[in-house]
């Protein structure tokens, strides 16, 4: 992995784990701009917690050395929270202000999953796609 790429992947993960960090963190403890916007969002307050539970453990399983399916599974529920969170503040009708975050959070997750170094990789890719 030649060194530019591995800057953008540690500079992109670092983003990445301290934004789900600090989220998670806020949904656990349930701050009540958190309730509210969730319950706004037509979502039950207890997924607040599933939610924040799920990204501090994603964001060790993406630091950890190894592991590189759990990795991939961290990745994937990376995706699936931003993108569901981009989704229903557009189906709510949220103003644009509402995407900037889980809309980042997305391109980071996004960028540190495509520069990850190849012993973080599941299955061996073609070294000159990446």
């Amino acid at each position: 992995m030649i060194k530019r790429n591995k800057i953008i992947y540690w500079v992109a993960t670092l983003w990445l784990s301290l934004g789900m960090v600090s989220t998670g963190i806020v949904q656990i403890m349930q701050i009540d701009e958190e309730v509210a916007m969730m319950h706004r969002l037509g979502y039950p307050g207890y997924f607040l917690t599933l939610l924040g539970v799920w990204k501090l453990l994603g964001v060790i399983a993406v630091l950890m050395p190894k592991w590189p399916l759990l990795k991939e599974w961290a990745y994937a529920g990376f995706f699936f929270s931003m993108s569901g969170a981009l989704i229903s503040h557009a189906a709510v009708g949220d103003p644009a202000s509402e995407f900037f975050g889980p809309g980042l959070l997305l391109v980071l997750t996004g960028v540190s999953w495509a520069f990850r170094p190849g012993d973080k990789k599941f299955m061996s890719v073609n070294p000159s796609l990446v």
